[in-house]
């Protein structure tokens, strides 16, 4: 074999090994960045989930009407009945019911038309969902899917 020829095969081998270093040097530095990226996300829903909850327990102050105190929002109990609630809660709870199993909040917003891909319109839906949860009308379950109570 040409000594020469050789000679540049072995070269080229050294700068391909040399860039498959460098290749998966930058590939384990990507996949630590995505890493850290899922875990900030994941943090940033907590806190979200958390604001919508304050936010939920600010506003659920009872209201006044004819000088009393009414809960907009009654807890779910034998002698209440759905028709109580406020129309968008009711159409709220129709969409979870009509689902296969437990929804996200971004799923009850695709049934009910709501752009999803705008947060501000997102997180006033899903603080409901989490009112009626509360409310024992719903039930959120620890993955932060909702269902009907049984």
């Amino acid at each position: 074999m040409d000594p020469e020829l050789l000679e540049r095969i072995t070269a080229r081998r050294a700068e391909l090994d040399e860039l498959e270093e460098q290749l998966a040097k930058q590939l384990a530095e990507v996949r630590a960045e995505r890493d850290e990226l899922a875990v900030a996300e994941r943090a940033f829903e907590r806190v979200s989930e958390q604001i919508a909850d304050d936010r939920v327990s600010a506003t659920s102050v009872p209201a006044q009407a004819g000088g009393r105190a009414v809960t907009l929002i009654p807890d779910r109990t034998s002698d209440v009945e759905e028709h109580v609630l406020p129309p968008d809660y009711q159409r709220i709870l129709a969409a979870v019911r009509q689902a296969a199993g437990p929804v996200m909040a971004w799923q009850v917003g695709e049934m009910l038309g709501v752009d999803i891909n705008i947060r501000s319109k997102l997180e006033p839906l899903r603080g409901k969902l989490v009112r009626l949860a509360d409310r024992g009308w719903l039930r959120k379950l620890p993955d932060g899917r909702f269902t009907t109570r049984l």
